[in-house]
């Protein structure tokens, strides 16, 4: 669910390690050289950074989720192309037989790997039920799910306490709809809990072959793998955490599919590489500053209103992303149901107003800290937020650091870091619903996901209606008053959905995307095929 600026996952935890620079790693061999030749059906792709687990139960960003997309089964997944849609995958038939039962029938002959047997119903209510037992930080993604009743072998019905309109659109398609194995778990952990980044057993159309960290990882074809053939032998995923340096691997040659960075789209749709096509897609992501209200200088409303009014939107945008990003209203991203037309609180602000907030609360000299990723778009934000604050006399220490110490901070499961949080630069994933961008805000977050320490019982009682009505007016609705609810608080100033581009080379792959732009790597064919 990550959560991006510039597609950094906003849940990944480890550290890059090796960073790529200019097709030459740390090592100062050519990346060719120290990985392998390219050969045969063989996709070469970029990711940001590399997977803290690969557990569908524990999953803390999209690009985690791109990898299970190919070593585990779903029951549906999505479809590739412009309009958000899904196809049966693991389920032979499924259907919504009313409001709170979904009953599914497995297709036959889909094996485990290791030894494990045939993916049964007994292996899909093993898996979502594990997330609401064992209350992981993603079990808001399943909602009121109670329980899964088996019928048979392959035949089992999802039954829910209360009507979950989301399940078609998250539950299901996406991470928390991954299909593990009950034995290969249990006989890999103690009572079915995290198995990090090694899973016991492979049930989709590539398996995991090899992982240098810092480096990249190696997807196979899975040889148990009954259904349709993926078009590559092999995916290679190389971890170049820069978005400019893999700009400049791919133009090396080294990488064959990328996102790329929205301050050299410009550059790059003038004067494209040879054979390189370049492709924008709307971006579901949302980028805001957060402020903990539980700090003690946070928790005069009126400083957090003098900071909203402080921060000048466009002139960010303009600064980190070339004026290649549209300016948010709200957490849920246009097109999808909720997205409010305009914020409370204008794209410009109003210095003059904010200073108006900053003498109500009666502060002087107030000194604070923004946190955010080491990339070079977050630490531009950062400062210019820095800038535009200085101007009502608040000064304003960037402190950029890496993603496993950043995405970490607000955990109050990570020890006490969360008490001394100020400003953040946060930036979360979406999918095609709304249930996503609001979720991680109500207090049953607060110390997990939702670092502003946001508190609204009004918020709560929106969130738990909203996902029970299945109007798409009336629920918006609901949706626009939840994010009326967080600006009102002070805590957020929202800047950008974002967009997601990339480039790929054309005569190598045919890339299958959702239309937010992300990879469905299963779907890609070679161009010979």
């Amino acid at each position: 669910m990550k959560y991006t600026i510039g597609n950094v996952s906003r849940r990944s935890f480890l550290k890059t390690g090796a960073v790529l620079g200019g097709g030459i790693v740390a090592a100062g061999m050519p990346l060719s050289q120290v990985i392998w030749a390219a050969e045969g059906k063989v996709l070469t792709a970029r990711s940001d950074t590399e997977p803290n687990t690969l557990d569908p139960a524990y999953y803390t960003s999209q690009l985690e989720v791109d990898y299970m997309n190919c070593i585990y089964s779903k029951l549906i997944q999505f479809k590739p192309g412009s309009e958000w849609g899904w196809e049966r995958e693991a389920a032979e038939n499924i259907e919504q037989v009313d409001p709170t039962h979904i009953r599914f029938r497995l297709k036959k002959g889909i094996k485990f790997s290791g030894g494990h047997g045939e993916l049964t119903a007994k292996d899909v209510k093993f898996s979502f039920e594990r997330i609401v037992k064992n209350n992981t930080p993603v079990k808001v993604e399943w909602g009121s799910l109670d329980r899964v009743e088996i019928e048979d072998d392959y035949t089992a019905v999802m039954i829910f306490k209360t009507p979950f309109v989301p399940v078609w659109n998250i539950s299901l398609p996406h991470g928390v709809g991954q299909i593990v194995s009950e034995d290969a778990v249990m006989k890999a952990t103690k009572d079915g809990g995290n198995f990090g980044t090694t899973p016991p057993a492979f049930s989709g159309p590539y398996v995991l072959a090899d992982w240098k960290k810092g480096q990249y990882i190696l997807l196979t074809r899975n040889p148990d793998w009954a259904g349709q053939k993926p078009g590559f032998d092999e995916i290679r995923i190389l971890t170049v955490a820069d978005a400019k340096t893999a700009e400049r691997a791919y133009q090396a040659g080294d990488i064959d599919y990328t996102t790329i960075s929205l301050d050299s789209l410009a550059t790059l749709k003038g004067a494209p590489p040879a054979d390189t096509k370049i492709e924008e897609f709307p971006s579901l992501n949302y980028v805001w500053i957060g402020m903990n209200m539980d700090h003690p200088k946070l928790k005069d409303i009126n400083v957090r209103k003098a900071i909203q009014w402080a921060i000048n939107v466009p002139q960010i945008l303009d600064t980190a992303y070339s004026g290649q990003a549209q300016v948010a209203t709200g957490t849920i991203a246009p097109g999808i149901v909720g997205h409010r037309e305009r914020a409370l609180v204008p794209p410009e602000g109003d210095l003059a107003k904010a200073k108006e907030f900053l003498e109500k609360a009666g502060v002087t000299d107030l000194a604070l800290t923004i946190n955010c990723l080491n990339d070079s778009e977050s630490s531009t934000i950062a400062q210019t937020v820095q800038a535009q604050l200085s101007q009502i006399g608040i000064t304003v220490e960037v402190n950029a650091q890496d993603p496993g110490s950043f995405w970490s901070t607000g955990m109050e499961s990570e020890g006490e870091r969360w008490k001394d949080l100020q400003l953040n630069l946060m930036s979360f994933s979406s999918l095609a619903d709304p249930h996503v961008s609001t979720t991680y805000f109500v207090r049953e977050q607060i110390g997990v996901w939702n670092w502003e320490r946001f508190s609204n019982e009004r918020f709560d009682e929106l969130s738990a209606k909203a996902v029970t009505i299945s109007d798409p007016i009336e629920r918006a609705k609901l949706y626009y008053e939840m994010q009326d609810l967080m600006e009102e608080s002070g805590a957020y100033r929202f800047l950008t959905n974002g967009r997601t581009p990339i480039m790929y080379r054309t005569t190598k792959v045919r890339p299958a995307m959702r239309p937010d732009g992300l990879p469905l790597y299963i779907h890609f064919k070679p161009v010979s095929a």
